[in-house]
């Protein structure tokens, strides 16, 4: 039975789990958004949460701690410069697992996990919109009817007169 046993363990084996969710961990300080599996996304916010609490407090300890679990400077100086300075104010929940579907391949579900501060799209994937939408399907009809008379009126103004298109073209004879 797994009464009280939190950890999913992703088929692996303990070091190759760990090097799994540290090299996860700095690809997300890195890029802020990671696509993976929902399940290694979710056992990676578990990992993640922590170290980034860590770094709001930068002092030497903390470091040399969060250095035990990465292993990667780049990543180190990242996190504590400006992750932990976007995060200072927010008490927990620094990351958003958002679920993506399946994968073609073999049918896992993946998932796109991101941290949360650090929300500037650059796919449509989450992204928000800004248009405003309509309430109800008479409005909207409403509103494209009106849009259809702007355009007919100026296709209308710009087709050339009948004469115009009458008028035979005069073609150099050789």
């Amino acid at each position: 039975m797994r009464h009280g046993n939190k950890v999913n363990k992703l088929g692996r084996t303990a070091s190759h789990r760990r090097a799994l969710l540290a090299n996860l961990t700095i690809s997300l300080i890195k890029h802020k958004r990671v696509t993976t599996t929902v399940a290694k996304a979710k056992a990676l916010r578990m990992y993640v949460e922590p170290i980034i609490t860590k770094s709001k407090n930068d002092t030497m300890h903390s470091r040399r701690t969060v250095f035990s679990y990465l292993r990667d400077k780049d990543s180190i100086k990242e996190l504590f410069s400006t992750v932990a300075e976007k995060v200072a104010n927010r008490p927990g929940g620094y990351t958003r697992i958002l679920k993506l579907g399946t994968r073609m391949g073999d049918n896992a579900e993946m998932a796109m996990i991101e941290l949360v501060d650090f929300n500037e799209y650059t796919d449509g994937i989450g992204k928000k919109d800004t248009t405003a939408k309509t309430k109800t399907r008479r409005s909207r009809g409403a509103k494209g009817a009106k849009a259809t008379e702007a355009i007919s009126a100026t296709i209308v103004e710009e087709t050339p007169a009948a004469e115009e298109l009458s008028a035979p073209e005069e073609t150099p004879e050789a």
